[in-house]
């Protein structure tokens, strides 16, 4: 039977590189019902649903897709409410790419594109917040028992959204002055807006979540004060401790790590100084070393904060580059520049402390490392300069120590990171849960929300079974 539907997947607007890239608006802006709609007839509804095999959270995609594709928003938002409780976050940054749409059947069709299930899961989330009735009905008044949740990123916020719909009394202690953990702090505006983030959580609060800021646990609160006052707690602190390569010049005044940049960006209003005292400094060159989603934030927000050249220098190839291919593009529409199998060998004094520029080394790929992807190696006599007044560092983080380092009855593994079931999410301390970054390192949003929906599982299994006895 011939197919008579679009190859392509249905045109989505976006703001124009060379207006975006002066302003922190968010890029795409997204699709109206009736794009959704012609995308979703795209669906082939298959019985087989693989999509959903390549959803962390198993959202039932044919589901919510044949409802836009008949126009029933309404329907679309309730079968996406009994999955995820990021519909709007994950439709904006999860990594569908290689996940739930690489699944797809049509994308296995020669020539055809999947479906923009991310676009579509963003469209029902975003209609959903637009409706005046989309208040969240909170679980039964009787509290099955008392779950603290330790940190308020993706992770955190699924398990206590999860098990405040089981009828749990459920506490995040946040050590920032705003909940949201890498959503707020280390997403840039023009990819995930804070209004956005805020929504869901305001959804999380009617839930009856209840939320404590400025409340580092192991500093102003301790482990043993929560075990005892809670039937069971979720450690979800992420990954925000920065990695450096160490190379000579790493201190001066111009070098940054990308947490440190953009936390001071996304969080503090750095960018707003001196209205507020968290200044980013505004540069002219700036350089950034890594390849991730993170080195293309940073690179891009710089880019917005007017600086005249930005650089991402990236170790590998195009070809080994672990971000998205969408934030790539966007980054290379707006004038981003790629210098590919290049690494920094020192940041240069200007002689008052200020970087002035980078000293870079060609690479070439030799055999494969640990993780599979050819080692880089550098080319002897290859060394060049980049002029640079800003350089920042986004080559991974390790694990938040201000809790771990109070907690030594907690099991670790030999690279810092809470030792954890993978499918429960159960620690070495009983009653004691952790998912996310803290136990996977520097890994995606939608894995961190997967985690912590297993473990809202196993939280519920525990507490029942315990108050059982």
């Amino acid at each position: 039977m011939a197919v008579t539907f679009s190859k392509w997947k249905t045109p989505i607007k976006e703001q124009d590189p060379e207006v975006r890239k002066t302003n922190f608006g968010e890029v795409c802006l997204g699709y109206s019902i009736e794009e959704g709609m012609k995308e979703a007839e795209r669906c082939l509804q298959c019985k087989t649903k693989p999509c959903v095999a390549g959803c962390p959270v198993a959202i039932d995609i044919p589901g919510f897709i044949k409802c836009v594709r008949d126009g029933d928003m309404a329907g679309a938002a309730e079968i996406m409410d009994k999955y995820t409780n990021l519909p709007a976050v994950c439709g904006r940054v999860c990594p569908q790419e290689t996940q739930c749409e690489e699944l797809c059947t049509v994308a296995k069709m020669p020539g055809f594109e999947p479906v923009a299930i991310g676009k579509l899961e963003r469209l029902v989330a975003d209609w959903k917040y637009t409706q005046e009735k989309a208040k969240t009905e909170k679980a039964e008044a009787v509290s099955k028992g008392k779950v603290a949740v330790v940190g308020s990123g993706p992770s955190g916020l699924t398990v206590a959204g999860d098990l405040a719909k089981k009828g749990y009394d459920v506490t995040i202690f946040e050590a920032l002055h705003a909940a949201g953990g890498v959503l707020i702090y280390g997403i840039p505006e023009f990819r995930l807006p804070k209004s956005i983030v805020k929504m869901e959580i305001d959804a999380m609060q009617d839930l009856g979540v209840k939320i404590e800021c400025n409340a580092v646990v192991g500093k102003n609160i301790t482990m043993q004060e929560i075990m005892e006052e809670f039937d069971a707690c979720y450690i979800a602190v992420g990954a925000g401790a920065p990695h450096f390569q160490g190379v000579p010049g790493t201190t001066l005044n111009g070098v940054y790590s990308a947490s440190e940049y953009l936390t001071r960006i996304n969080l503090m209003h750095g960018y707003e100084f001196p209205k507020f005292d968290t200044p980013t400094k505004k540069s002219k060159k700036v350089v950034v070393i890594g390849g991730g989603n993170v080195a293309m934030d940073a690179a891009r927000s710089a880019k917005r904060l007017g600086a005249d050249e930005v650089t991402i220098v990236y170790r590998r190839s195009l070809k080994e580059l672990p971000a998205r291919i969408e934030e790539y593009h966007h980054a290379v529409e707006e004038g981003i520049i790629f210098k590919w199998l290049t690494n920094p060998t020192e940041y240069v004094n200007n002689g008052e402390g200020q970087l002035c520029g980078v000293k870079c080394i060609q690479m070439e790929l030799g055999e494969p490392d640990a993780s599979g992807r050819r080692r880089p190696v550098p080319v002897e006599g290859s060394d060049f300069f980049i002029e640079a007044d800003c350089a920042i560092e986004a080559i991974g983080q390790g694990s938040n120590k201000v809790l771990l380092s109070t907690f030594p009855e907690m099991k670790l593994n030999k690279w810092g990171y809470i030792e954890a079931d993978p499918k429960t999410g159960a620690t070495s301390v009983p009653g004691v849960y952790a998912g996310g970054d803290i136990v996977t390192g520097a890994a995606t949003v939608i894995l961190a929300m997967g985690a912590g929906k297993d473990a809202a599982e196993a939280i519920d299994k525990y507490i029942t079974e315990k108050k059982s006895k």
